[in-house]
């Protein structure tokens, strides 16, 4: 029997909660909710609101099938709000907004990545923010990222621009940077831009080109996911990885002090203890007086 559970007025239908969805851990799927309500929720409901989504399913665990879907899934209820988010090849297209609690929940129990857009709803395709996104090539790894990091932050700053680190809940790091409204396509040749001179920079260590032939060792500064069209892993979900990945933000200072790759990876549980320490790392891409123009823009 599926137990019906009620959040915030919703009701909600909570499925299969004893399955085993991270066999290396033993994390079921009523731990995994359990996360997102009473762990994640309060500081990632920011980071999803306003912001279509896309989602990267994984019922049967990440060992099972996987797919991407951007469209509602069947069954969409319909107090789950939509956006219109045209494409050449639907121009009727619409993609979910996580606007609360309930909405998130339903779309934890589909199991899935969350990913967003670095645009809100109410204007397609104007960032407000940028993000690099710090791919390492074996056997390079999040320490070679965290260098590649530590540059990035400093040549943003001499912008004007502050930059904000979390784990990919990859293998990689993700840099973002909070913006005032700007065309993504803008953005895109800006970061573009800063990832070739993080190659002329350090050309032991970056390559700002996607050719896997070039990245053994190297760490591939991915700046394509600024494009209005592409998504990002969103701050705090859970990765389709062996082991419940979160995407984390992270401080400066354990950027810095990364000596090995396991020192910036982090299990749904160990987030309350972070969020308790830290609150949320990223709360100054929601703010709007923290948003800097685009240099040149």
């Amino acid at each position: 029997m599926t137990p019906i559970t009620e959040v915030e007025g919703r009701r909600l239908a909570l499925s299969n909660l004893d399955k085993v969805l991270y066999p290396a851990t033993g994390t079921t799927k009523g731990e995994v909710l359990h996360y997102y309500a009473a762990t994640a929720a309060d500081a990632m409901l920011p980071h999803l609101r306003d912001r279509p989504l896309s989602f990267l399913r994984y019922p049967d665990g990440p060992e099972g099938l996987r797919f991407f879907t951007k469209n509602p899934p069947p069954g969409t209820p319909d107090w789950v709000r939509t956006a219109p988010v045209p494409r050449s090849d639907d121009p009727g297209a619409r993609q979910v907004l996580a606007q609360d609690l309930p909405s998130l929940m339903w779309a934890a129990n589909l199991v899935v990545e969350f990913h967003t857009h670095q645009w809100r709803q109410d204007s397609p395709a104007v960032a407000d923010r940028m993000v690099f996104d710090l791919d390492p090539g074996p056997p390079a790894s999040v320490v070679e990222c965290c260098a590649v990091a530590l540059w990035l932050r400093d040549r943003l700053a001499a912008d004007g621009l502050s930059s904000y680190g979390k784990t990919s809940g990859s293998k990689g790091l993700h840099l973002l940077v909070p913006l005032e409204p700007t065309p993504s396509e803008d953005v895109t040749a800006f970061a573009k831009r800063l990832a070739m001179e993080a190659q002329d920079a350090l050309p032991e260590l970056v390559v700002h080109r996607m050719t896997r032939a070039l990245r053994p060792g190297k760490v591939f500064v991915d700046f394509s996911q600024n494009a209005a069209a592409k998504t990002t892993a969103a701050p705090y979900t859970l990765r389709a990885k062996e082991s419940p990945t979160v995407s984390a933000p992270v401080t400066w200072d354990e950027i810095e002090a990364c000596g090995a790759q396991d020192d910036l990876v982090f299990l749904a549980g160990d987030m309350a203890a972070r969020l308790e320490r830290y609150g949320d790392l990223l709360a100054p891409l929601t703010d709007p007086d923290q948003a800097r123009p685009l240099p040149g823009g």
